[in-house]
């Protein structure tokens, strides 16, 4: 919802339709709300979004640049699915980045940040108690980034961020609500709430 300025009006949203809807998929991608090989077609997108082929097109284009989507022969576009070595791969250029940013945001992090990512921790532990797996996803999605988009550095979040498209709908194969992979989760994390440090970047997920 706008603000309202001081003279009480309401200003005016200056984000680009096309940018709303990139940034949109960009989020669902990465809380893994897209199951690996599920077929997305801007048709049926536009219409849950509320828009025209037009801008969800465009974010398809910029998808696959990134290797987030793959491009189907009909024009629609697949989740990749990946391979172990490439899910492997991109495990370890995850470490490297998520364990840099975790380490600059805890250096940057004040009171009020914190407190933040302590409710983002509660909200992922009752998440993975309830074995909701897609609001645990959107709940992992949501405490992981509290603390990298305190890193100061766009760039590095930019790369997590590029990484995360591509494993975010794979994370749905490891955590079902069929195995503890999500309970298992909840604990260390749920130390969070006493501790004063971030989770370390070794998570599963």
């Amino acid at each position: 919802m706008a603000d309202k300025t001081h003279f009480g009006l309401t200003a005016v949203d200056t984000v680009p339709l096309h940018e709303k809807v990139y940034l949109e998929l960009v989020r669902a991608l990465m809380s893994g709300q897209f199951a690996p090989g599920q077929k997305l077609t801007s048709r049926k997108l536009a219409k849950e979004l509320g828009t025209s082929d037009m801008p969800v097109r465009s974010a398809f284009m910029r998808l696959q640049a990134l290797r987030a989507l793959s491009p189907m022969p009909n024009g629609s576009v697949e989740v990749p699915i990946i391979s172990a070595e490439r899910f492997s791969q991109l495990t370890a250029v995850r470490t490297i980045l998520e364990g840099s940013a975790t380490e600059l945001a805890a250096a940057l992090i004040n009171g009020n940040n914190l407190r933040a990512i302590r409710r983002h921790c509660t909200e992922l532990t009752e998440a993975a108690r309830k074995g909701d797996i897609d609001d645990y996803l959107r709940k992992n999605y949501n405490f992981k980034f509290s603390i990298y988009r305190h890193c100061g550095n766009e760039q590095m979040i930019f790369l997590i961020e590029t990484v995360w498209m591509q494993v975010g709908p794979f994370l749905r194969n490891l955590a079902s609500p069929h195995s503890a992979s999500i309970t298992r989760g909840a604990s260390p994390r749920s130390k969070l709430r006493t501790g004063c440090a971030p989770a370390p970047p070794s998570c599963a997920t």
